[in-house]
């Protein structure tokens, strides 16, 4: 883990260090990132007990689905 102290890029606001994960070489491995904002002021603000959501990189989410893991009436 680091000891980089994370802010938010719009307000500048500290916010909290939060894991995320992606995988390389078949492992998952850990990212440490800046957290949501809880500046209520802020533009990019999200309320405590909320879930910020992260855009991943790849096909949209109707595709996401292999077709061998789909449900058989």
């Amino acid at each position: 883990m680091d000891s980089e102290k994370r802010a938010c890029p719009v307000c500048g606001q500290p916010v909290e260090t939060v894991v995320r994960r992606h995988k390389t070489l078949g492992a998952w491995v850990p990212t440490w990132v800046a957290g949501p904002c809880r500046n209520p002021t802020c533009a990019e603000y999200v309320p405590q007990g909320a879930e910020a959501t992260e855009e991943r990189p790849g096909r949209p989410a109707e595709h996401a689905r292999h077709a061998g893991h789909l449900r058989k009436p």
